[in-house]
């Protein structure tokens, strides 16, 4: 019912896993061909990459291009090469979008209507599993027959952003509610696996067979949610392709304005539960030496904890070495508070032994006082419980634990690549090259090809960094990306990011012009390229 297109133009349908799995390696690949770098394969330094996005070998993905529907019609001896590149951005949507359906069906056939399941799974369990994936199989068939349609109209595509603006405004809601029951889904998951081991042997046997290619059951469960990011970007990539002032860069505009709404509540409602339950688990576990302070709080959340040492008594170089000197300190740090706390005896409990507004924190670094306080700084609570300025003197594991620290503590204090100029046409920028789920509040998930500028590294592997798609901050291993070291690519990065930018800017002043509102500004900065 839905694959005319595949008969009459010949592309192949791969599962989604695999799709952006290779997706993204292409990513990476071209960029090293433009940094000068060995790529997969090659063995040898690859010539700069010229006008197509993915190379056409044989580990790429269908291209527009190679459809013999597109070689028969003579196009690409007309078009212009900026033409062809903005048709393969199209296309790449459309067949990208064939993938992810592909895989849902898998889910559905293969693992939520399989007897081997269905059979050993209460009602309630088999809704905590499956939520309501059916409803994102009908958005999905909807949308897919939609650009498939479109296709058949005209071998040259017209535009796909128009199609996907209409179906996130009117189809794409199912995407939130699955998405914010996402984990509540994976502790269901593990907890039947535990408890029903008939459950747990008849998906091992699933899970082994040749048709899912070795991807796991939760590899299917969290497909929506990385279809609707990856459509974000894929909607990013052609507004970065198509022509200014176009009727195409409205559409969009418009389709990443609502892409970025459904993505942004997305976030916040799971988010939004996570903190909830966060902040509970915590208040049990606190104990007020003095003045109790409420914890939960709608507006508060954790931003990180952690023991570290505070340093008493005289300090010289003998002493230092003393561990008298030191004593365990345990941080709570939210958006808006500090609590101090000394862990009990029987490590399940914590006293609260001061606390302090979060926009009243003042740190100092001490790394130029000498090799003894390389891993120390001052923390200063300008007014704590008492309505008093105390100090404390800290000590942590490592340097990046001190600098995390200190970025938490007061996160308007200079990072050391941080520039307050927004005309700098060089930032440090580096690619990730393998996915990293984040271990702390601090730390950034980061999906292989992200890009984004560095603000702050440590000599001992931690980076902190921003991602240039969505402005989100965090900590990360040096180890699982690369450097950017082409001037043209990270200055090409930074141009398409503030065209997005830009273009939104402008179509939400145009609104706010015709309320009669002046639009409100986003910070912009740009770092400054320096050999990391």
């Amino acid at each position: 019912r839905l694959y005319k297109i595949k008969n009459n133009l010949k592309y192949e349908y791969v599962l989604y896993q695999e799709y952006r799995d290779t997706s993204k390696q292409q990513e990476i690949e071209q960029r090293r061909q433009r940094d000068g770098l060995p790529t997969a394969g090659s063995g040898v330094t690859a010539a700069p990459a010229l006008q197509l996005q993915l190379r056409n070998s044989m580990h790429s993905l269908s291209l527009w291009q190679n459809l013999e529907a597109v070689k028969d019609s003579g196009l690409l001896k007309t078009l212009e090469p900026k033409e062809i590149i903005l048709q393969e951005a199209m296309f790449e949507l459309v067949t990208s979008e064939a993938s992810y359906y592909k895989s849902l069906e898998l889910l559905e056939t293969h693992f939520l209507r399989n007897p081997l399941l269905v059979n050993t799974l209460s009602q309630s369990d088999m809704h905590f599993l499956f939520s309501n994936i059916e409803d994102i199989m009908k958005a999905s068939e909807r949308f897919l027959m939609d650009l498939e349609h479109r296709i058949e109209e005209s071998i040259l595509i017209s535009d796909v952003c128009d199609i996907v603006q209409t179906h996130a405004v009117n189809h794409f809601q199912v995407f939130i509610s699955y998405v914010i029951n996402q984990a509540y889904q994976e502790k269901n998951y593990r907890r039947i696996l535990q408890e029903n081991a008939l459950f747990r042997e008849n998906m091992s046997m699933l899970e082994n067979q040749p048709k899912v290619k070795g991807l796991s059951f939760t590899s299917f469960l969290i497909l929506p949610f990385q279809r609707i990011t990856r459509l974000k970007l894929l909607v990013q990539n052609i507004l970065k392709k198509v022509e200014e002032n176009s009727e195409r860069e409205k559409t969009a505009i418009s389709a990443h304005q609502e892409l970025e709404r459904i993505v942004k509540e997305c976030n916040e409602g799971v988010r939004k539960m996570s903190r909830t339950e966060e902040l509970i688990s915590i208040e049990k576990t606190l104990e007020f030496k003095s003045k109790s302070v409420p914890v939960i709080s709608h507006s508060r959340w954790l931003l990180k904890k952690g023991e570290v040492q505070q340093m008493s008594g005289p300090k010289s170089t003998r002493t230092m070495r003393s561990r008298k000197l030191y004593h365990p300190i345990y941080l709570f740090l939210f958006n808006n508070l500090l609590l101090i706390t000394k862990r009990s005896s029987s490590g399940e409990k914590f006293q609260v032994l001061d606390s302090c507004s979060r926009s009243m924190l003042r740190t100092e670094d001490l790394e130029d006082q000498g090799q003894m306080l390389a891993c120390a700084f001052v923390l200063k609570l300008l007014e704590n419980q008492e309505d008093r300025e105390v100090s404390y003197m800290l000590k942590t594991e490592s340097i990046s634990d001190k600098l995390r620290w200190i970025y938490a503590l007061t996160p308007n204090r200079r990072t050391r690549f941080l520039s307050t100029s927004t005309s700098q046409p060089d930032s440090a920028q580096v690619q990730c090259i393998q996915s990293y789920s984040s271990q702390e509040p601090d730390e950034l998930s980061v999906e292989m090809a992200d890009v984004l500028h560095i603000l702050e590294c440590t000599d001992d592997g931690w980076m902190l960094g921003e991602r240039l798609h969505d402005g989100e901050r965090g900590w990360f291993p040096t180890r699982v990306v690369e450097k950017i070291m082409s001037a043209e690519v990270r200055a090409q990065n930074l141009k398409e990011c503030q065209r997005i930018q830009q273009a939104q800017e402008g179509a939400q002043g145009a609104r706010a012009a015709s309320r009669g509102r002046r639009p409100a500004k986003s910070p912009q900065y740009t770092p400054t390229w320096t050999d990391l």
